[in-house]
This record gives structure tokens, C-alpha cells and sequence, in this order.
């Protein structure tokens, strides 16, 4: 094969040792390959028994038929051309590995990406080593992506087939809230506070339930922070005027749900245990604050203590 040495002895050690690909694994691409590109040039009707052999020193390349060497004359170039290619296809294939491994790595994380284009459903972010999608079941509701944007995303899962692979990205997971907060709050990354729960209408509101897991630690005003600095500095990084509701997590489904459905002066809870309901008895000036715009508030609240909320005015229930 018309390969120098030095140059094959390169390309081998490359793959082998750069790359994590065993050298037998290279040379027995480069033998499959040689062998069809063989069948191609010569127009051989039956190559399966025929066998190559590469010399690792020298990449020189010979084919055999019952032992007997059948090299034709001149054939070294086109051995080395195939050596070349598959030398190539693997280094290329090793990189890919080498990308997927790193990002399935990161899934569960948060990664920051900038807008590449849209195919008018799917959002293309570049994330540094690879490109990654924002399907839009994964995108926020009202969100527009324009090129060039930097936003922070939470990686999802990395899908690979065949040999292809798709990094897929979201802005409407919950956990991006929940990894933010992680950043910016020491208590919840030391494990002194805990998210029990969050729910989420993404690009409107959040649900934030936080728990402390050690004494005379305030797990509300942890992930608050002073001023609000800490909560301001999640949406500020979100990116998005999203309102975040951090509440104070509790066993007591009375107390969770007042706490949840928050804020409220005076509001007495009627829960029915057998249904997973509750009634909420308010003062008719803050009805409409219970409910929330367009019912969101009360929503997210049943969702969060997994009952089914319905808030009664109190002039009502007296009336009756």
C-alpha cells in the first residue's frame, strides 16, 4: 500500500489511542474495506473467501485466495485510499462517541445555548461541542427564539441510533426552575433545604415547595434570599418575567394548602379526605385573588397538594 509509514503509524495511533478505539477494530474496518473496494475495481463475482491482510507497520495491504497471494499490480493505491477513508470515518465516528458520551453526561443539568435558526416547529440551539433541539412540546408557550439569543436551557435526554444521535433540550421542563434555584441557593445544593415539589405553567407561573432538613434553617426565606436577591437572580437568569411562588412545605394537607394557595388573610379549608378535595372558604374581596388570572393560581395549588381545590365565598356559605 502506497502509505508511508510514518503516516499510517500516525493516522493508527490517532484513532487507536486519541480516539479509544482498539487497533484491531481499525484494521479490521480497513480489511472489510479493502476487500469491497477490491470487488469494485475488479468486478470479482466471490471475495468471501478471499482474506486481507494489513501489516500494522507499514499499512501495506495483500489479498489472498487459499493462501495464494492474488494482489494485482498497482492495487496498493487503491488500498490506500481506503485505508485513508476508513481511518477518517472512524476518527469522525470516535468524536461523535466522544460528544454523546459527554452530554448524556450532563442530562439533568443546566447547559446555555445560543439560537441558531427554526424550521418553523423546532428550535436549533448551538450549546458549544454540538447542536442541540428544542422541540416544541419542550418550548415556552409565547416564547420567541431569535437567532443569536443566549438563553439557558435544561438538558432532557440524548436520543442515538444507527449511528445519528439528537440532544434534546427544554425551556418548559420544571426542573429548569428547580436546577436555577440549585445554583443560586447554597442550602438546597448542601442538602440543608429540599424541594418537596414544584409545579409549573412555564413562562407564567411556578409552584415552589421547600422543606428544611436541618434545625433553624428557613428554607422560604433560603431560596428568597435577602431583599428577594436570590429569587430575582433565578428569573433573571430564566430569562423570563415568571412569577415564582416559594412556599413552605408541610405534612399537614390543611396547613400545605393554605400555604400553597397563599396569599389569603383569612381562609378556612373543608377537606374531604374520601373525594381528595377541598373547599376554601375566603372573604369575597379576595376571591378573585384565590382563583388567579384565568384560574391559574388555584390551579397550580391543586396540582401542588394533589387535591382538588374550590374556593366559595364566605358570604355565600353564610347565606345558606
Amino acid at each position: 500500500m502506497a502509505v508511508r509509514k510514518t503516516e499510517f503509524a500516525l493516522a493508527l495511533n490517532q484513532v487507536a489511542t486519541e480516539r479509544g478505539i482498539p487497533v484491531e477494530e481499525v484494521l479490521d474496518s480497513i480489511k472489510s474495506a479493502v476487500k469491497i473496494a477490491y470487488k469494485k475495481e475488479y468486478e470479482e463475482a466471490e471475495v468471501e473467501n478471499y482474506v486481507v491482510e494489513i501489516n500494522p507497520d507499514t499499512g501495506e495491504a495483500k489479498i489472498f485466495e487459499e493462501n495464494k497471494d492474488i494482489t494485482p499490480p498497482g492495487f496498493g493505491r487503491i488500498a490506500a485510499q481506503t485505508a485513508k477513508q476508513v481511518i477518517i470515518q472512524k476518527i469522525r465516528e470516535a468524536e461523535k462517541k466522544a460528544v454523546v458520551s459527554y452530554f448524556d453526561n450532563q442530562v439533568g443539568t443546566l447547559i446555555t445555548g445560543r439560537v441558531i435558526r427554526s424550521d418553523g416547529k423546532n428550535v436549533f440551539v448551538d450549546i458549544g461541542r454540538a447542536e442541540a433541539i428544542l422541540p416544541p412540546d419542550e418550548q415556552m408557550r409565547g416564547e420567541r427564539y431569535f437567532p443569536n439569543t443566549r438563553l439557558v436551557f435544561y438538558l432532557v435526554r440524548v436520543d442515538g441510533e444507527d449511528g445519528r444521535y439528537r440532544i434534546v433540550i427544554s425551556r418548559r421542563n420544571e426542573n429548569l426552575i428547580k436546577e436555577l434555584f440549585r445554583r443560586e441557593v447554597p442550602e438546597l445544593a448542601q442538602g440543608a433545604v429540599e424541594i418537596k415539589k414544584i409545579v409549573r405553567e412555564a413562562g407564567d407561573r411556578t409552584k415552589l415547595a421547600v422543606a428544611s432538613k436541618e434545625r433553624g434553617v428557613d428554607p422560604v426565606g433560603s431560596c428568597v434570599g435577602q431583599k428577594g436577591i436570590r429569587i430575582q437572580a433565578v428569573i433573571n437568569s430564566l430569562g423570563v418575567d415568571e412569577k415564582i411562588d416559594v412556599i413552605q412545605w408541610s405534612d399537614d394537607p390543611k396547613t400545605l394548602i393554605v400555604n400553597a394557595i397563599s396569599p389569603s388573610r383569612s381562609m378556612e379549608v373543608v377537606l374531604n379526605e374520601k373525594e381528595k378535595s377541598a373547599n376554601l372558604l375566603v372573604e369575597p374581596e379576595e376571591l378573585s385573588l384565590i382563583i388567579g388570572r384565568e384560574g391559574q393560581n388555584i390551579r397550580l395549588a391543586s396540582i401542588l397538594t394533589g387535591y382538588s381545590l374550590n374556593a366559595v365565598s364566605k358570604t355565600k356559605t353564610e347565606a345558606k
